[in-house]
């Protein structure tokens, strides 16, 4: 098998994985009765253990413009999602922080060297006419203060990937680390003025999972995956983490989502299938034309 294509397919299971790990954020927030901040401080904690063990205790902290640029955007990404989530719809928050492709199209060009070719563009317009579909019936009722985090939850978002892409040749777990040190300093900060948490076995249990599989393991995922795909594919499949949240809240409580939000995850999930499999398979021309 050609390697570039093997790398490719290897870089694309994982971020399929990591927005798979991203998606399970409900099931396990629904089991902690604590307010916001606590769940980002609580789970940060624990994902910078995990991420610290799976650096075999051996972090590499050179606080580097691109590392600590990367902390902060990725700290910015959960802290200001947390906000837009207690000031807006969820619907909203969601499909906000999901510009994050529109943004990396039109800057991975001029700061990574990487344009989006045809297939990309197939993708992004995809994505855009389905996530609409998908959030139809239940956009709106939100307010600017929380959409306009939510735009910003997007642009970090966006900044992220680009800048974990920007090393590529380096080891971007580290700078995810420093972002979950960051992230649990500042949610643990503004804790301090909110209702402090209440410890029970089911609470703990959840922000253990929380820590360890859903951001900690996606952490891992990730660092992996953008090393071998660009930044605009990544987050062109970290689409697919709105669209498994459904399935969750189906398997737990039995609630089907509509007609028009299935539609609309199908939309995505064939354009960025389609996407991908285009890819894969440009990979293969320089080896087939050698």
């Amino acid at each position: 098998m050609d390697p570039r294509k093997s790398r490719q397919e290897a870089g694309i299971a994982a971020m399929a994985a990591c927005a798979f790990c991203w998606s399970l954020a409900g099931l396990f927030i629904k089991a902690v009765d604590w307010q916001p901040f606590a769940i980002a401080c609580g789970r940060s904690a624990v994902a910078a253990v995990f991420i610290f063990v799976m650096l075999k205790g051996k972090p590499r902290f050179d606080f580097s413009a691109p590392q600590v640029l990367t902390a902060v955007s990725y700290a910015a990404t959960m802290l200001l999602f947390i906000f837009a989530n207690k000031h807006t719809t969820s619907a909203n928050a969601i499909l906000l922080q999901y510009g994050a492709p529109i943004y990396v199209a039109f800057m991975s060009a001029a700061l990574l060297k990487e344009p989006p070719k045809g297939e990309d563009w197939f993708a992004l317009c995809g994505i855009c006419v389905g996530m609409v579909l998908f959030f139809l019936d239940s956009l709106g009722k939100g307010n600017l203060v929380g959409d306009l985090a939510a735009v910003g939850s997007g642009l970090a978002f966006a900044a992220n990937i680009m800048l974990l892409r920007r090393q590529k040749d380096a080891r971007p777990l580290d700078s995810l680390l420093l972002g979950h040190i960051l992230t649990a300093a500042i949610a643990f900060a503004v804790s301090l003025f909110m209702p402090a948490p209440v410890f029970s076995v089911r609470a703990v249990s959840a922000i253990m999972g929380l820590g360890v599989v859903q951001i900690g393991m996606a952490a891992v995922l990730l660092s992996f995956a953008v090393k071998r795909i660009t930044a605009l594919q990544s987050v062109l499949i970290a689409v697919i983490e709105p669209l498994c949240n459904p399935l969750w809240v189906f398997l737990a409580t039995g609630e089907a989502p509509g007609a028009r939000a299935l539609a609309g995850g199908a939309v995505i999930l064939v354009s960025v299938l389609a996407s991908s499999i285009v890819s894969v398979r440009r990979a293969e021309r320089p080896a087939a034309q050698a």
